[in-house]
């Protein structure tokens, strides 16, 4: 592990937030059917009730695992898992890669759809394409990804910045109306909380990047912005999805939908480009922690770095098995009934052990170097 001195303050302290936002936005929000499914049922209000509770739950899971990760040196999902749960992590192993496959699932099939929408390719053609880019991105390791991480970010901040914009003025006047409106807001507090369940393996998953991180003062400044970066795009889109309440609710991709009721093509086009490189930076993501991880047994065994080749092999296999699903049951079926496992998963084999054990070992790492977190902090 790198101690961080040659890295600049946004590789210490925004990238980590990138890099999760990356993992969180294509299975997240990237096409509003995730919000739509997770918080428009608790009403506008209710909503963003849920969505603040998944940014505290995303920013305190963040703040832990990015400290646990520095204090012991762990810098991809097996080895933080051996720590934190011994020989329980072949749980933790079991559950990421069905994890992996049912993410790129839901990507492939929006993929897809946003083919079908722009261009009027057959479905599978969108979905070819998002494989060859994710292929080629987790061909070079970490410096490609991480450059992927930094610039779609920034166009992805850009548009969503244009299409509150652009929402404001051509419905925004229905906004106000539907937050005015007494609506049903129970459930939100489940909603937000399984939706941050099943987002929240991005702070695993991202793990290389703590490498940048000199102190842990890095590591709790990154940790608590990864949470706002994370949800901050997510709130535009859910705001402006408010003025179409409550049909909106049964549209396979709300933000064509919602792009449709703007009139204006030059932008829809530059929304669903947007949505592509989400989903695009999403899945590079979650292939290259398991392509991490492999390198990680790889350089213990071989004394070696991992070759290209066998990246963009283990690629092909996880994306193979993902087509199937997507072409078996479809966007909807996939994050109504997928997701919900997933954060049931994801509570018992993560975020529980971390904010209980993790805690305590982390607390028995400090007493051990006798390096308390207050006096860094001074």
């Amino acid at each position: 592990m790198t101690d961080g001195r040659s890295s600049s303050w946004f590789q210490r302290l925004l990238l980590p937030g990138f890099a999760f936002k990356a993992v969180v936005i294509g299975g997240g929000y990237a096409t509003g059917r995730e919000l739509a499914e997770f918080f428009l049922p608790s009403g506008p209000r209710g909503g963003l009730a849920g969505m603040f509770l998944a940014m505290a739950i995303w920013s305190a899971v963040c703040v832990v695992t990015f400290l646990l990760a520095r204090a012991a040196h762990l810098l991809d999902y097996r080895a933080f898992f051996k720590q934190l749960l011994g020989p329980f992590a072949v749980l933790f192993e079991l559950s990421y890669f069905p994890y992996v496959v049912l993410i790129l699932s839901v990507f492939g099939a929006a993929a897809g759809s946003l083919g079908e929408v722009i261009f009027g390719w057959p479905n599978l053609y969108g979905t070819l394409c998002l494989m060859a880019g994710i292929t080629l991105f987790t061909a070079f390791g970490n410096t490609a990804v991480e450059h992927l991480f930094k610039w779609v970010s920034i166009f992805l901040y850009v548009v969503y910045g244009a299409f509150l914009i652009l929402g404001l003025i051509r419905f925004g006047s229905a906004i106000p109306a539907h937050f005015a409106v007494p609506a049903a807001s129970d459930g939100w507090a489940v909603g937000g909380l399984t939706y941050a369940a099943y987002n929240i393996i991005g702070a695993v998953v991202i793990l290389p990047v703590v490498r940048h991180m000199r102190s842990d003062r890095d590591a709790i400044a990154a940790g608590l912005l990864a949470g706002p970066l994370a949800i901050l795009p997510a709130v535009i889109f859910f705001v402006c999805m408010c003025a179409f309440y409550p049909q909106v609710l049964n549209e396979t991709l709300p933000s064509d939908f919602m792009l449709r009721q703007m009139h204006f093509q030059g932008f829809h086009l530059a929304f669903e480009l947007m949505i592509f490189a989400a989903l695009l930076e999403s899945a590079t993501g979650s292939v290259h922690a398991v392509n991490e991880r492999i390198a990680a047994a790889y350089r213990r065994r071989r004394g070696g770095e991992l070759p290209g080749s066998a990246r963009s092999l283990i690629t092909a296999v996880l994306l193979s098995a993902s087509i199937f699903l997507a072409a078996r049951f479809g966007l909807v079926t996939l994050i109504a009934r997928g997701y919900r496992m997933l954060a049931y998963a994801m509570l018992a084999l993560y975020v529980i052990p971390l904010m209980t054990l993790g805690v305590w070992q982390l607390c028995r790492e400090r007493r051990t170097t006798r390096k308390p977190l207050r006096r860094e902090l001074l």
